[in-house]
């Protein structure tokens, strides 16, 4: 037990290291400032943020998890296997508007599929500045690319058969880029062993810690002895964790004997040399800009503080001090949002992901809480400041100063809690102020991961977005389990609607099973929350389910702890239905929540009434659809046929192909037609068309006469559209079949051994477009065991691919499959339609619709009814 989870421990280092050497090697490739792997997880339609270099991780904490089905750049590069170039804010908008809208942001990103022999493992993916033209990055593109290859068969060696060696359901590891070379002055390197305890370290190191150089190689011990005691001790904590395979994420302030602030950063080789235990290498290095830049910056009248871009403060002036209200030692080597906690809100957020992001300076107005005087009092009053960040390619540098007029800070730019009031007369450096009460934000007092930042904003724009997008009913109810319940921290979602006075449950998620059956068809008179918020068109929230049971008693409840929310559904004034949020911790609903809630049930009310009509419109379209085709081929004793028709998944699902098989004297008639475009009007068409060559085939007419009677029906119909057609009168008995064609795609024929053809059939023009037309007759053998396939050209055509390519992929997977003898062992030739469509049955996105008519001729004596 103990080796396995050795192994276990092994390889999620390993998968570790891997991603962040990857991370941090594609933002040098590719001229970027911030890189990341999104990596699979135990669930399989979700990808989550594994790692990500040169960026804190929880200001993107909205990003974190992505649905593999979602409209985003990493979503699509992994879905579907291709390099997605982004060079600049508008192309993104463009074709990422729900991307955009969560980071409006001038810069360009790249994401490229990370993938092994036979699986996509996620998605490397780097953000840099823009560019006008993605011409531009396509030498950073190909650089990425040959990463990902690399990353993709590193990864293949370490899942070794076990996909779950290779799959993320962590927070992401944040990893800091390489350092600057302005910095490797200041920057000393050391090794531990942990089987010798011995420190090796170089020069720097030495001069940086303030220790000689005679004293090395030495100890673990005497490493920790050269720091402040309380150091010391977190020191030697994060070498045994980094040993075994745990090395801390984020760099360790540690300060010296002498008090000089240092970062320590910490990290391990694969190889372990001893058993549990892996040799660990760092670095430490000055943070601060020496004495002389020290004094110098002192002097300014405002204050200066500058930030690496995992929000780490590494430097900050006596006069940033004091307005930040934090005395310097509680600044310098901390995490931003640690150090000043009123910056954690998502008005400001927004503004720092701004100044992470692209290259121009952000200006913004903060409200300092009121600070504590020595009684631990605090005063009503409380500072303005303004804020300039500028970004370079490792730091940001923050200017701050007093905002001493009111005119100086745009109230739309403050949030509420952050307007101003008078200013605060006291600017004490060490002055500590008041802890800030917890935030009437989405989340507060839940526990909720989206407090405090800036999801509560970013998911309900991409709701909106998403919303336009989703067509049925049942993609309204996706996009909203997908993106309302993270933006609240909701974890149960139910929507019921309308129909007859009655609600029914459409989609749900997180409530125990079983538990909604009994409200199933409930009538608009019962007594319970979902009914009457939609019947008196007013939100309910419960902060708490003990609330929930005191309003409606003897109502079942689902938990005995949490908190409920329900919306009503009301498009234009007509109610839709209800929907259900729960939390699973008691929560207050602010009035901003509240707002933000009913808007957004309004916009989920309109998707899901629009969607109700394009599901109605849908069935009515496939009832059409159905009513044209023939509900059953005519059937020949000595001729087996099938066929197989797909709708388009665009507009209507309608269109204009037909195939159809007709008994003509002694033989058969096998016909197929596609009508150009699809739609109503082509499903008209095709009717018509239909029903003529089927009374030609009745009367046995020869194959050129019923294209050129069909070709002057057409014309004198006058619809506006063409259609391509092929005719083939066969003859049971000898097999011989006479054809015609009219624009139409060339026939299959399938050999009994195996060997399939394109059969070379002289054909016409199209049907309706020349009365003069002439339709060639010609002639092939069909085979006892043969199978010939017609099929029109939405099986074979796509999007930037000759259509020759895919009559040759055609035919070889009817090469492939099977004799279709009806003996033992052989498919149906049934079964043998089924995986010719397989593949575009199962495709999203079909622009055309698809017919395939199969027949074959039966071996052994001829039977006769």
């Amino acid at each position: 037990m103990t080796g396995r989870v050795e192994e276990a421990d092994r390889t999620a280092t390993r998968l570790a290291e891997l991603l962040a050497d990857a991370s941090t090697e594609a933002i040098g490739a590719a001229g970027g400032h911030a890189a990341g792997v999104y990596l699979r997880s135990g669930s399989p339609e979700l990808l989550r943020l594994a790692v990500l270099a040169g960026l804190p991780g929880p200001l993107f904490r909205p990003w974190w998890r992505m649905h593999v089905d979602r409209r985003f750049p990493v979503a699509d590069s992994y879905r579907l296997g291709l390099q997605v170039v982004l060079p600049n804010a508008t192309e993104t908008m463009r074709r990422y508007p729900q991307f955009a809208a969560g980071l409006p942001f001038q810069f360009g990103s790249l994401y490229v599929p990370v993938a092994g022999s036979s699986a996509t493992f996620g998605v490397l993916t780097v953000l840099r500045s823009s560019v006008s033209d993605a011409t531009e990055i396509l030498s950073c593109r190909d650089r990425v690319v040959r990463l990902a290859a690399d990353l993709g068969t590193a990864l293949t060696d370490l899942e070794d058969g076990d996909p779950a060696a290779v799959a993320w359901d962590r927070e992401p590891l944040c990893v800091r880029p390489p350092a600057p070379l302005g910095f490797e002055g200041r920057t000393g390197r050391f090794a531990w062993d942990p089987a010798t305890d011995e420190v090796t370290a170089d020069e720097r190191f030495h001069a940086l810690l303030g220790l000689p150089a005679d004293e090395f190689p030495a100890t673990g011990e005497v490493l920790a002895h050269s720091l402040v005691s309380d150091d010391g001790h977190r020191v030697r904590a994060a070498l045994r964790e980094a040993a075994a395979g745990r090395p801390p994420a984020l760099p360790l302030p540690v300060r010296t004997g002498e008090g000089a602030l240092r970062l320590m950063e910490f990290w391990t080789s694969y190889a372990a040399p001893s058993p549990g235990a892996y040799r660990v290498s760092g670095l430490v290095r000055d943070p601060g800009p020496g004495r002389v830049g020290d004094a110098a910056a002192d002097l300014l009248p405002d204050g200066v503080f500058s930030v690496d871009r995992l929000g780490m403060i590494l430097y900050a002036n006596a006069r940033a001090a004091q307005l930040l209200g934090r005395p310097r030692r509680q600044l310098v080597g901390r995490s931003l949002w640690e150090s000043v906690p009123w910056l954690d809100h998502p008005t400001y957020e927004d503004h720092l992901r701004a100044a992470l992001l692209s290259p121009n300076p952000v200006h913004f107005h903060v409200r300092r809480p009121a600070a504590g005087d020595r009684a631990g009092r605090t005063h009503r009053e409380s500072g303005l400041l303004a804020l300039s960040v500028h970004s370079g390619p490792d730091l940001l540098t923050f200017t701050v100063r007093p905002a001493d007029r009111v005119a100086d800070a745009p109230l739309e730019h403050l949030p509420e809690a952050a307007r101003p009031q008078p200013a605060d007369a006291s600017l004490d450096p060490d002055a500590v102020p008041a802890a800030r009460s917890a935030p009437d934000t989405p989340g507060a007092g839940s526990g909720a991961p989206v407090a405090g930042t800036a999801a509560h904003l970013y998911r309900p724009i991409v709701l909106a977005i998403a919303l336009t997008e989703a067509v049925t009913a049942r993609q309204v109810s996706a996009v909203v389990m997908r993106e309302l319940l993270p933006a609240f921290g909701g974890n149960r979602l139910a929507i019921y609607l309308l129909q007859e006075r009655h609600l029914y449950l459409a989609w749900e998620t997180g409530f125990p099973k079983g538990f909604l059956k009994p409200f199933e068809g409930v009538g608009l008179d019962a007594h319970i929350p979902g009914v009457e918020t939609l019947t008196t068109g007013r939100p309910l929230f419960f902060d708490s389910m003990d609330q929930l049971a005191a309003t409606y008693p003897g109502i079942a409840l689902d938990a005995e702890v949490g908190s409920r929310a329900f919306l009503p559904l009301i498009a234009s004034g007509r109610p839709v239905g209800s929907c259900i949020l729960g939390f699973d911790r008691p929560r207050g609903f602010s009035s901003d929540e509240r707002t933000v809630l009913t808007a957004l049930a309004g916009l989920i009310a309109h998707a899901m009434e629009k969607a109700q009509r394009y599901d109605t419109e849908a069935a009515l379209a496939r009832g059409l659809q159905q009513a044209l085709l023939p509900r059953r081929l005519s059937v020949h004793p000595d001729v087996e046929t099938a066929g197989r028709y797909l709708p388009g998944t665009q507009g209507m699902e309608v269109g204009g192909d037909w195939y159809d098989v007709v008994a003509a004297g002694d033989g058969l008639a096998l016909v197929i037609g596609d009508v150009q475009g699809h739609g109503v009007q082509a499903a008209a068409t095709m009717g018509q068309l239909r029903s003529a060559v089927r009374a030609f085939a009745l009367g046995d007419r020869p194959p050129d006469e019923v294209m050129s009677g069909t070709n002057h029906l057409l014309i004198d119909l006058d619809p506006g559209q063409f259609a391509s057609c092929c005719y083939l009168r066969l003859d049971p008995a000898t097999g011989l079949a006479r054809v015609a064609r009219a624009g139409h795609p060339l026939p299959l024929l399938r050999h009994p051994d195996g060997r399939t053809e394109v059969c070379d059939i002289p054909g016409g023009v199209v049907l309706g477009v020349d009365t003069a037309a002439q339709y060639p007759v010609g002639e092939l053998r069909l085979e006892a065991g043969a199978v010939l396939a017609l099929y029109t050209d939405g099986l074979v055509e796509r999007p930037g691919v000759d259509i020759d390519e895919g009559v040759s992929a055609l035919r070889l997977a009817l090469s492939r499959a099977g004799a279709a003898g009806g003996r033992a062992g052989e498919p149906s030739l049934t079964s043998v339609a089924d995986r010719l469509t397989a593949t575009a049955r199962h495709t999203a996105d079909r622009p055309d619709d698809i017919a395939l008519l199969l027949a074959m001729r039966r071996a052994g004596p001829r039977r006769r009814s």
